[in-house]
């Protein structure tokens, strides 16, 4: 399933601030924590934690935040289903982008170990 352009289009504005919470929210739930959120979108952006922080002040849409990312040479390793749609068959590089980092967030909340996320893909 490709995602239509209207669902890119959606992707790209939606802002960073306003899903940031529900990735935390989901973590917490299992058990997981801040930090290994900010380690999992600093190993995929490079973005530390103060970076995060603005970008999350800043009403970052999605569009500004991986324009502004420098995206881990790696993060075309990260494979699989997310929502419905196959990463790697993912034609529009921001809505790719945005998924890898979506998997990223499920793996952590399935209980997958850091070392195993982040070290299967170098």
């Amino acid at each position: 399933m490709q995602p239509t352009a209207a669902h890119n289009e959606k992707m790209a504005k939606m802002t960073f601030a306003t899903v940031y919470p529900l990735y935390l929210a989901k973590l917490e739930r299992k058990g997981r924590s801040k930090e290994e959120l900010h380690q999992v979108i600093e190993w995929l952006t490079g973005f530390n934690d103060d970076m995060i922080s603005k970008l999350i002040d800043g009403n970052a849409t999605f569009e500004a935040f991986f324009a502004q990312a420098q995206l881990n040479p790696n993060a075309h390793l990260i494979t699989g289903l997310i929502c419905g749609y196959r990463i790697e068959e993912i034609e529009n590089p921001l809505t790719r982008n945005v998924r890898y980092l979506d998997k990223l967030v499920d793996e952590l909340a399935k209980g997958r170990k850091m070392e195993k996320i982040i070290n299967h893909r170098k």
